[in-house]
């Protein structure tokens, strides 16, 4: 997305060129596209793996909505540190992935975020993890904001 800006404009011209791009961005163990690839063969689901319906869904969501550009628009537009601590006053929860890009430190993440909820590792998962992984991701949804009810 920082690389290439220009091409984020046929997210919008094309679902075939969404789907591709979808299918090209990957995190460190390749996914979403090894699962994306391995999916499309799928019909039915095994535990945490995605269908070809299910990367359909995904896929037609963005298109429907309008969103590839504006959902990686931050990637283009932002020119701080992610990685930097940034003293957020908020309640906050993480759950470090294994395939993200940084796996965040608890001493990093308790500097950067001093109301810190919840922190937690999980054993599989990336940057595209509610997508990869959405009963996981939706298992740390819960346990992190269990105790904010």
């Amino acid at each position: 997305m920082g690389s290439r800006p220009q091409t984020l404009y046929g997210l919008n011209d094309s679902p075939v060129f969404l789907a591709a791009w979808l299918l090209d961005h990957t995190d460190a163990d390749g996914q979403p596209a090894a699962a994306m690839m391995a999916g499309l063969q799928r019909t039915s689901s095994a535990a945490g793996e995605l269908t070809r319906d299910e990367i359909l869904d995904n896929i037609t969501l963005y298109w429907l909505t309008n969103t590839g550009v504006s959902s990686s628009r931050l990637y283009w537009e932002y020119k701080g540190g992610f990685f930097n601590a940034k003293g957020v006053k908020t309640p906050v929860a993480v759950t470090v992935f294994p395939s993200e890009q940084y796996q965040a430190p608890r001493s990093w993440t308790e500097r950067a975020y001093p109301k810190l909820i919840y922190y937690h590792h999980v054993d599989k998962g990336g940057h595209f993890a509610a997508w990869e992984q959405p009963m996981l991701f939706t298992r740390e949804l819960r346990a992190a904001f269990k105790s904010v009810r």
